[in-house]
């Protein structure tokens, strides 16, 4: 319980904990994770440590528009040698990589071959290591040798000559030391001879890769996502797992095994997939960083985003895609006898990965096709491996009819859990901290897969903290939750709110990476009971829907308006206007209320690519869905359109018939949010503080019912401006004991760590 002061002056609040033994309620010890999908260059290009761009010459303009097999290779004909550099399928290292780079020489001079730049440049440091493997095959001829180098603006800093090779494909391998730092160099492999050499999967790799391991992780990055210290890891995403199209859903067996007979494919983010950081190295990540393994197959269906909608995989096929699924479980499971486990023990994994959780689909529609293919995937699990957690899945948004569908079928399924996502604003997650306490505890338990506040200030990371303090205290019905995007490569972004940027040499951590860490890195399996007295006052919220402005646009479209009018009883308004589409895409977009500020509303008519009406909220000027349901707007007819405003009521109806009905959400934000919670295995107590109020707070804090406690609490805090986007925690010691004050900084979260207070007065 939580009350509060209006007072201008820094205000003291008292924080009550029930700090009993057994006062508290369950949570889940895996409630924090994190969540990797490959778009924003988050794989290759990124965590994946491979610095050669398109080492199998497998790009394609299915990837890119304007890409090609020799895409990040230049022809390179030095000292007068002359040749020619293309790409040929013809008898390939294997099917599944069936491009080669063809060097032909006629004249060798210094050397005729290609050169890479990575992306962005090869970065490599002076005294540092570098493992350089490549197949080559040489036709016809005598044997010969290549040179290969790491060159930049000062030279060559690295040499090594690969001898031998063979009219078959062979591999050569080389340890190619640097001799300056150049964040920008490059690999050059010439031929030296005349005649012709056919190359493929070119690599490099840094030998200081996370934890050491082969095919591995950029250290840096990995480290990063390791002290987020995460309980579970989502992988492979996200969209990417179920693809744009069925030729493009991402098939596990496809990643694993040796590098060459990895089938790549076009990436649905606009970039490529080389598929070098597979499931394997997916799993093995897990266990370096401690976190359980969490993979996402898709359920059958590819994405409903995909030209043509969602489609689903032939019903003759389901068996084998079932056996798919089933084959997973093994691979991750299975004795190394087992005809998966033992592809997995010849990978260097004899022991099983200990897979728990297992998610089915992501975000989907949920259509007939979606249906039937889910049941399929969830009663072969069920029947083969009762001891997996399958989680089901409730649409792109938070509401609506495949959220509230999705539920329906997971109830139906009695799944263990189901994936919710929200990308919204600050001020929603703020007005949405007691989402969760009103859930059903008898049914399935929630995943928020993927979630974020739309931004990266330390106004969006406080609202998140808040929201994770409501999480805390819904721990035992919400099971997982893990923020999304996690990486993005500077430059090359395709979602714009992301945990970390980087470049090849450096990382940036964004104010919400410091929330996510703090309430990871300080999780608890009981939250504790507790009063809160004395707390600032919240602002109200401004009302969107009052000011009775009209806003009428299209998006990549052509519409005629006509007979606009807005009939105004008091507050309560009805807005009436016929519209007609005569060209584009989309459809008509009606703005509504205050549409001069930062907060109205949207209705978006044949949004989507023309597949859908859907009701927006904008809120401090980041549009959020309210409802969506299918529907397009056909070009050369008249539609009436109305929109009902009565009180918070809201009503939009086109042609007579209702599409959407809502309230507007007038609930306070809560700018003053406390979470206590107890780890049980060390007895430490923590008291997590996110105060979103301009006022300096005294927390006056006390701990009921012990007598133990230090004499010291660890205080962790992060504050700063709103819109700072460098923030960075500090830590510190305070005083302690079973009653103590805290300062609280405005604009800040606060965590506190009293170790060791679980004896009991009289125990």
């Amino acid at each position: 319980m939580t009350t509060r002061t209006t007072a201008r002056t820094p205000a003291r609040t008292t924080i009550r904990v029930d700090a009993r033994p057994g006062a508290g309620r369950p949570i889940s010890r895996d409630l924090f994770g994190a969540f990797f999908e490959d778009i924003n260059y988050a794989a290759d290009g990124g965590l994946y440590a491979e610095l050669v761009q398109n080492r199998s010459f497998e790009y394609t303009a299915e990837d890119a528009p304007g890409w090609h097999s020799l895409t990040g290779w230049d022809a390179v004909e030095l000292g007068g040698g002359r040749g020619e550099l293309r790409t040929e399928t013809a008898d390939p290292l294997h099917p599944a990589n069936p491009h080669y780079a063809v060097v032909e020489v006629t004249n060798p001079g210094e050397g005729v071959g290609l050169l890479n730049r990575g992306f962005d440049g090869i970065p490599v440091e002076a005294g540092a290591s570098y493992d350089l493997s490549l197949f080559a095959r040489r036709p016809e001829g005598e044997p010969t040798s290549l040179v290969v180098r790491l060159t930049g603006f000062c030279g060559t800093y690295a040499e090594v000559r690969l001898d031998g090779l063979k009219d078959t494909w062979t591999h050569h391998e080389a340890v190619l030391t640097a001799t300056a730092t150049d964040p920008e160099a490059r690999l050059l492999v010439l031929a030296t001879a005349p005649g012709t050499v056919h190359l493929d999967l070119i690599s490099l790799f840094p030998q200081h890769t996370f934890r050491g391991r082969h095919n591995g992780l950029r250290a840096d990055l990995a480290q990063t996502i390791a002290d987020l210290e995460p309980k579970f890891l989502r992988f492979p995403g996200g969209c990417v797992a179920h693809g744009l199209g069925l030729g493009n859903v991402y098939r596990w067996k496809d990643t694993v095994g040796p590098l060459e007979t990895r089938r790549q494919q076009p990436n649905l983010w606009g970039y490529h997939q080389s598929a070098g950081l597979g499931y394997f190295e997916y799993f093995q990540f897990c266990e370096d960083i401690g976190a359980k393994p969490l993979p996402v197959v898709a359920a059958g269906v590819c994405c409903q985003n995909t030209p043509g909608g969602q489609q689903g995989v032939p019903m003759g096929e389901m068996p084998a895609y079932v056996q798919d699924v089933l084959d997973l479980v093994e691979y991750a499971n299975g004795p190394a006898d087992s005809p998966w486990g033992a592809q997995r023990s010849a990978a260097g994994h004899p022991e099983p990965f200990g897979l728990e959780y297992l998610g089915v689909g992501n975000e989907d529609e949920i259509t007939p096709a979606f249906r039937e293919r889910f049941e399929m995937i969830r009663t072969a699990l069920a029947d083969r491996h009762p001891d997996i957690s399958i989680i089901g899945t409730a649409g792109p948004d938070p509401a609506g009819a495949d959220f509230r569908e999705g539920w329906e079928f997971a109830r139906k399924l009695d799944l263990a859990v189901v994936d919710e996502h929200a990308y919204l604003s600050p001020r929603w997650f703020l007005q949405n901290t007691t989402r969760y306490d009103t859930y059903d505890r008898g049914g399935p338990r929630v995943y928020l897969g993927e979630w974020a506040s739309k931004g990266d200030t330390l106004l969006n990371a406080l609202a998140e903290a808040t929201y994770m303090n409501a999480l805390e205290r819904n721990g035992d019905i919400v099971a997982l939750a893990s923020y999304a995007p996690l990486l993005a490569r500077s430059g090359h972004t395709q979602w714009t709110v992301d945990l970390v940027h980087f470049d090849n040499n450096d990382v940036r951590l964004t104010p919400s990476y410091h929330v996510q860490r703090m309430h990871s890195t300080h999780h608890g399996d009981e939250y504790l009971p507790h009063t809160v007295t004395g707390a600032p006052a919240t602002t109200p919220p401004p009302d969107p829907l009052r000011g009775g402005g009209v806003r009428l646009s299209t998006v990549d479209t052509r519409a005629e308006y006509r007979g606009l009018q807005v009939t105004s009883g008091g507050s309560d308004y009805v807005l009436e206007v016929q519209a007609r589409k005569t060209g584009g895409e989309e459809g008509f977009v009606v703005g509504f209320g205050a549409v001069d500020t930062p907060d109205h509303y949207i209705w978006s008519l044949g949004g989507w690519h023309n597949q859908s009406l859907t009701l927006q909220r904008v809120c401090d000027g980041i549009a959020e869905d309210v409802d969506r349901v299918p529907g397009p707007i056909e070009t050369g007819r008249w539609y009436d359109i109305r929109v009902e405003v009565a009180g918070p009521l809201l009503r939009c109806l086109l042609d007579g018939v209702l599409i959407h009905e809502t309230e507007d959400d007038r609930t306070d934000p809560e700018t003053f949010s406390v979470s206590t919670v107890r780890d049980t295995a060390s007895g430490d107590l923590l008291v997590k503080i996110a105060n979103l109020t301009p006022y300096e707070v005294t927390a006056d804090i006390r701990l009921d019912g012990t007598d133990r406690a230090p004499s010291r609490a660890t205080k962790t805090v992060l504050t700063g401006e709103f819109t700072d986007r460098d923030t960075t925690p500090h830590t510190s010691y305070i005083a302690a004991g079973v009653a103590f004050d805290c300062a609280v900084p405005p604009r800040s979260f606060t965590v506190l760590r009293v170790e060791g207070t679980t004896q009991v007065t009289g125990a």
